[in-house]
């Protein structure tokens, strides 16, 4: 599929974004090892989220959809052995989570996903399987040496003393989520400053959902009793931050917006609530009603601002941060974004290349990207089967001149399964193409 997206009028209208795709993972995950029936509502649900309903089936959940209200019957962490391979799609946290799922279990368990999941360089997982191995895994491997799935797991792991590095949240996730049920008690270390701790503290918040305990330092130490067992939860799933970003940052880029969002919860742990103090500091102006649960009212009434920005808990907002640096007066300086190279692509990487297609300046560091305003012109743009990268050239294309046509639009379905429709319903110069 593509996107073709051309420079637009101001953007108005009240759209509600769909339920947040790493809490539901996360859903799915839990209702697989609680005992019981628990139940959550997902409104509008990404991808990922039947992605995973079809994995957990697989370790023996029962799964029952109406609607927004999911339903899951847990093994209480009493495992079936799959009778296929695991088989992630695309999801990212998901195949991780499930390596540690498998690891569970005393049985040869083989993971794989989708061609990004099995070949982009963000996939490389090697630090999580030497850690199940120090759990007590009789075997997690790499079929081709790579660190990248297909991935074969034996365990089961008992639990014990593991070190791990902190710039990836979703090699740290999968243990916090099963250390509770093992037979020993396990401490985790991460050896240097952790990033990503929103994801980090969601999973928690998670574990203590389901009745669990886990003792922490800071997200620097982490020390849990096993012999646990997580009970069944009732959770209504908040709306998802990463995805309105896209949204309020076109909204803000193109003057006279004026766009209120439904179904976002300032109160909740994820990470991209930030957007909100950053568009803010841009000079857009942005009103919050009950925490969110009104509307989030962005509007445009003036040029947005360069300005200076740590990434190091938000590393899915590069993509976006990047367009709204091209369209901001001055410069705009990303920093602390050596966790967004880790993810389904090579994230700044990647969006300096193709947004540079569109005349962009962008200088790239290791670990800090520098964007200058920039007078963009439309351009076909790889998607690189990235669903940010993907949404984020789209949103770029509405202030671009002529014409921006970007492949691979069909993965916004993984985190904004309505990306297009809201974009339509306010305004959004979008149209879809069958790429031939």
């Amino acid at each position: 599929m593509l996107f073709i997206s051309s420079r637009s009028g101001p953007l108005r209208g009240v759209v509600r974004i769909p339920a947040s795709k790493s809490h539901s993972v996360r859903a799915n995950f839990f209702g697989l090892l609680s005992e019981g029936i628990s139940e959550a509502i997902i409104k509008d649900p990404p991808g990922d989220a039947y992605a995973m309903s079809r994995v957990i089936r697989e370790f023996g959940a029962s799964v029952t959809i109406n609607d927004d209200r999911w339903i899951f019957k847990g093994t209480g962490g009493k495992l079936t052995i799959p009778t296929n391979v695991i088989d992630v799609g695309n999801s990212g946290t998901g195949l991780f989570i499930s390596y540690a799922i498998a690891a569970l279990l005393d049985s040869y368990i083989i993971i794989t996903g989708d061609d990004q999941i099995r070949y982009k360089p963000g996939r490389y997982g090697e630090p999580l399987l030497k850690a199940l191995k120090m759990l007590g895994a009789k075997e997690a491997i790499s079929s081709r040496g790579d660190g990248k799935p297909p991935v074969i797991i034996k365990g089961p792991i008992k639990g014990g003393y593991v070190e791990l590095p902190g710039i990836n949240s979703q090699w740290i996730t999968p243990l916090l989520i099963v250390a509770p049920l093992l037979e020993k008690d396990t401490e985790i270390k991460i050896i240097d400053d952790p990033a990503e701790v929103p994801y980090l503290r969601m999973t928690l918040d998670w574990v203590e959902r389901a009745g669990g305990k886990i003792e922490h330092d800071n997200f620097k130490y982490f020390r849990i009793k096993g012999g646990q067992r997580y009970r069944a939860y009732k959770y209504e799933i908040p709306g998802d931050w990463e995805s309105a970003t896209f949204v309020m940052a076109a909204a803000a880029m193109i003057e006279g917006s004026d766009v209120t969002l439904m179904g976002l919860d300032i109160r909740d742990s994820q990470g991209d609530k930030i957007v909100i103090d950053i568009l803010r500091s841009m000079g857009a102006d942005i009103e919050i009603k009950n925490y969110g649960i009104d509307g989030v009212r962005v509007i445009s009434s003036r040029p947005l601002e360069g300005i200076e920005i740590d990434c190091k808990d938000i590393p899915d907002a590069i993509p976006y941060l990047t367009v709204l640096g091209t369209v901001a007066r001055g410069k705009t300086v990303l920093r602390n974004i050596a966790p967004s190279r880790l993810k389904e692509t090579d994230r700044p990487a990647i969006i300096k290349m193709e947004l540079e297609k569109m005349g962009a300046r962008i200088e790239l560091k290791e670990n800090e990207m520098i964007i200058y305003n920039s007078k963009l012109k439309g351009s076909i743009i790889n998607g690189h089967m990235d669903h940010r990268i993907v949404m984020a050239a789209s949103i770029a294309g509405l202030v671009a001149e002529g014409v921006t046509v970007v492949t691979d639009a069909e993965y916004h379905r993984k985190s904004f399964p309505t990306f297009y429709e809201v974009m339509r319903s306010i305004g959004a110069n979008i149209i879809r193409g069958e790429e031939k």
